[in-house]
């Protein structure tokens, strides 16, 4: 999670509602508390390669009852009672069959949260000393469900590029992936919707960043084998 109380007083400062993007954070907390609790609404995703997957399809939690009845409403086409409705909506009622699926990975969520999270220190610990890579720090109040567990390389280091250096993590048998090659405001999407403002951080970060496996059916095994081949790369690579 991000820094949740600073968000917050912002927040309150300019009199403004939040919607938390919780898309990778089943399971995750801040001071303790689950960020689904949140104020004003958390979106969640339950695509196949989150936390938790009913398939496809999402989730929104509120404790606003006026935005929750708004809300139902919209999910069904306004349908206020059977055959009666009170405003224009859309189709986005959840099947049995998904809300079967998602019972029971809800029920594995607990265990599998403290398995990334295991994985994850084990990476950490194993990482941080070397030279030029920079694992994925958690929040001092906050609790990370590690949906993904993302290192930044710093390319002043390597004789290599990001795409490279995933390259030949890969050619060691270790699943890498980007997360994500270009930040959201250089997607073609928004190309004429602003004059495409230079936000170099993200940029940087798009060009330097890559995503380690730390799914919770790793085994000790795959664990050491990870740390292994990033050792490999690094030491070859490294300037």
């Amino acid at each position: 999670p991000a820094n949740v109380d600073a968000i917050q007083a912002l927040a309150a400062e300019y009199g403004l509602r939040i919607i938390w993007d919780a898309a990778q954070a089943h399971g995750a907390r801040f001071r303790g508390r689950d960020v689904g609790s949140l104020d004003d609404v958390v979106c969640y995703s339950f695509y196949p390669t989150k936390n938790m997957t009913t398939g496809e399809g999402g989730m929104i939690t509120t404790n606003d009852e006026a935005l929750y009845e708004k809300m139902r409403l919209l999910r069904s086409h306004g349908d206020a009672a059977r055959y009666h409705h009170v405003m224009l909506g859309f189709n986005y009622r959840l099947t049995d069959v998904m809300a079967a699926i998602g019972v029971r990975q809800l029920e594995k969520l607990d265990e599998w949260v403290a398995r990334r999270r295991r994985n994850a220190m084990y990476l950490t610990q194993h990482l941080r000393h070397i030279p030029g890579l920079r694992p994925q720090k958690e929040q001092p109040l906050g609790e990370s469900s590690f949906s993904l567990y993302t290192v930044a390389l710093d390319l002043d280091r390597f004789t290599c590029t990001r795409d490279e250096f995933v390259d030949l993590l890969r050619s060691e048998n270790i699943g890498v992936a980007v997360h994500y090659p270009r930040p959201l405001h250089r997607q073609t999407a928004y190309a004429n919707k602003h004059t495409s403002p230079s936000l170099p951080t993200s940029e940087a970060l798009s060009a330097q960043v890559f995503s380690l496996p730390v799914h919770p059916f790793l085994t000790d095994a795959d664990l050491e084998a990870i740390v292994e081949g990033v050792q490999k790369v690094a030491r070859a690579r490294a300037r």
